[in-house]
């Protein structure tokens, strides 16, 4: 059984939606912790809890941000935390895996599962240390966690997209 220590300097979640029907707005979430314990030899048996802070969202631009932060979107002052809290890892393939849990945004908790790919470790040259990387992909609808703010277009359709698509990479630490 091994308890990981997420390595922040070499991990990220970032995301896109849909925008006015015809691109992409992209962003990252700043601050973020995860905690995982099993056995790297048989992911089936881990337990992970994520943990993102909804106020260091950053889409490169200042007025969306504080507006995503806002009671339309996360009202990260009352809601300061998303969570993912692991229900089952399903192993696909050798380095593929399906993890089922329960996500919560603004209180409102929804069972999802996302696509894991297993990296493998590797020892860190610098201090000798064990070091395991994930790559998590995924899409959750925004609007059932209650994030239905939209407006609808002239040309038709609606301003921003309900399906949220993201990708995580993490990088752990062996303890």
């Amino acid at each position: 059984m091994a308890v990981l220590k997420l390595d922040k300097a070499h991990s990220s979640i970032s995301f896109t939606v849909k925008h006015m029907m015809v691109s992409k707005a992209k962003g990252k979430f700043e601050d973020f912790d995860v905690q995982f314990s099993g056995d790297l030899n048989d992911l089936n048996s881990a337990s992970i809890t994520a943990t993102i802070q909804s106020a260091t969202i950053n889409t490169g631009n200042a007025d969306r941000d504080g507006h995503l932060q806002s009671g339309d979107f996360f009202d990260a002052a009352n809601h300061p935390a998303m969570t993912f809290k692991s229900k089952s890892v399903k192993k696909l393939s050798d380095d593929e895996f399906e993890i089922t849990g329960d996500f919560t945004i603004k209180d409102v908790t929804n069972e999802e599962t996302f696509k894991v790919e297993y990296n493998g470790t590797s020892k860190n040259p610098m201090d000798g240390s064990t070091i395991a990387g994930f790559e998590v992909e995924g899409k959750i609808n925004r609007e059932a966690y209650g994030l239905t703010y939209n407006a609808a277009l002239e040309t038709g359709g609606v301003l921003i997209g309900k399906d949220v698509k993201f990708t995580a990479d993490f990088e752990f630490v062996v303890e």
